[in-house]
């Protein structure tokens, strides 16, 4: 719990969760920001995120139960480059619409029929972009049964996943990020009353 803690603090000071009126990607609204993307940007805290993901993955999964780490780019391939360099594993990526050029392929990286992979991404929100990946690793006969979030915007990516039979494991969630802030002082009830409206949608 304490990384969870000094993490979400860490989010905040750096203003990597920003707390207003933001349009998100798929023009919904949201009373937050989240960008994970900045987290490289600081080596230190970016390490210790990795090698926490990689902890819990020892814990619930364990290294030799699965081939090869999958993620999506942009945001998640970053984290999954770091995690698989520090366990190991070979790393493949799942683009969001097969190249027009070459060989067209949508999984890039060496595969094989009947792989296991654990799926890697940074923020979950419905889950659109991680179901559209494993339902292209499944094309090819890759098993996902596991996905890892370092964010889970608590919108219905849980529920998405499930349906395809993956169990979806997150770091955080916004929920825990905004009451740790709140008990630090750091943000008010009403912004702590606006995430909890939002996930409760």
């Amino acid at each position: 719990m304490e990384f969870v803690k000094e993490f979400a603090t860490f989010l905040h000071e750096k203003g990597i969760i920003k707390f207003g009126e933001f349009t998100l990607a798929s023009g919904k609204n949201s009373s937050y920001y989240v960008d994970l993307r900045l987290v490289p940007s600081y080596p230190h805290e970016f390490r210790k995120m990795v090698k926490y993901l990689e902890n819990e993955i020892v814990q619930n999964i364990g290294l030799t139960n699965f081939d090869s780490i999958v993620s999506v780019p942009t945001g998640g391939l970053v984290i999954a480059s770091a995690l698989a360099i520090e366990t190991v594993k070979p790393l493949i990526y799942v683009r969001s619409k097969p190249k027009d050029y070459g060989t067209s392929k949508s999984v890039e990286g060496k595969i094989h029929d009947g792989m296991k992979v654990v799926m890697i991404d940074d923020v979950a929100t419905t889950g659109g972009s991680v179901v559209n990946a494993i339902k292209s690793l499944k094309e090819v006969n890759i098993s996902v049964k596991d996905a890892y979030v370092i964010v889970n915007r608590m919108e219905g990516a849980d529920k998405a996943l499930s349906e395809l039979g993956v169990n979806m494991h997150s770091i955080l969630d916004i929920l825990q990020i905004t009451e740790v802030l709140y008990e630090q002082n750091l943000v008010d009830e009403g912004i702590l009353e606006k995430v909890k409206k939002q996930i409760n949608k």
